[in-house]
This record gives C-alpha cells, structure tokens and sequence, in this order.
C-alpha cells in the first residue's frame, strides 16, 4: 500500500495534488485529472470515525497515489457488509484515506486532508438516511440512501 516519493523534498509536478496529516509524518500525492469522484458519506461509521456529521471522501485509482509514511490502520465490516479500512497517522491522529478490500483498486482520501481542497466539487452524498439533522444531505446534490449501485 505504501509507495514512496521518489525525491519528497522537490515540489510535485504541476498538476498533482497532495495532502497529508495534521503534523506532516503522512504525506501522499495524485495527479489531480486521476481523480474519479467526490462525495459526501453520511454513513454512521464515516460520522465516527470523522467526529463530524459525514466524510468528505475524493475517490482516486490507488496505483495513482502515492503515500509518504505509514498510516495506522483500522478495519470494519461497514454498514452495507464490506470490509472498509481506515488509514490515519499513528502521531496526530489525522484520518487520511479509506478504503474497502473488495474494490482494491480504490482509495479515497479524506478532503480535508488536502493542502488545498478549494478545486474540489462534490457530485453525491451516500447514506443520506443516517444523515443527522445537525448536518443534513446537500438537497442540490444526488443522494443515495445506501452506497450507489
């Protein structure tokens, strides 16, 4: 899972967006046009392990990130039955990526964790039936009462 930056001191290349944790011991990159998606979940675990009413989450193919560090992990069978692990630094506490063992291919970085989320454009919002009054679903927004088919 772990990839490291050829050279982590040189600035990334035009087009690449980064991120890491709160005190900078996890770091990544992606190519920003790599990027699939950007969706809000209000799933119960996602308001968890977030501390927050849903997670902003940037779904990116994970042989385009690339991690600097090595993120602690946490395992769970997720609302809809899937084996869902969520990365975060073992120092700060940072949640970071998330990612869901039967779609391997796939990661998804928590967008708040960007040095620069502003470009980022929510499409969707899952689980909107746990959403909580305090942070309701976006209504300009499709929304799936579950994950999406």
């Amino acid at each position: 899972m772990v990839d490291q930056f050829a050279d982590p001191s040189k600035d990334a290349p035009a087009g690449t967006e980064e991120g890491g944790c709160l005190c900078g011991e996890i770091r990544y990159e992606f190519p920003r046009d790599a990027m699939i998606s950007a969706h809000h979940c209000h799933c119960v675990d996602c308001q968890k392990s977030t501390g927050s009413g849903k997670a902003t989450i940037l779904f990116v193919p994970a042989d385009q990130l690339l991690i600097k560090g090595e993120p602690k992990t946490y395992t769970v069978v997720g609302s809809a039955g899937s084996h869902v692990t969520r990365g975060f630094c073992a120092h700060c506490g940072s949640p970071v990526l998330s990612y869901v063992a039967e779609q391997p291919a796939l990661k998804f970085i928590k967008a708040g964790s960007l040095d620069d989320s502003s470009w980022v454009e929510i499409t969707s919002s899952y689980w909107e039936t746990s959403a909580k009054g305090w942070s309701p679903v976006d209504s300009a927004l499709p929304a799936f009462s579950g994950n999406p088919e």
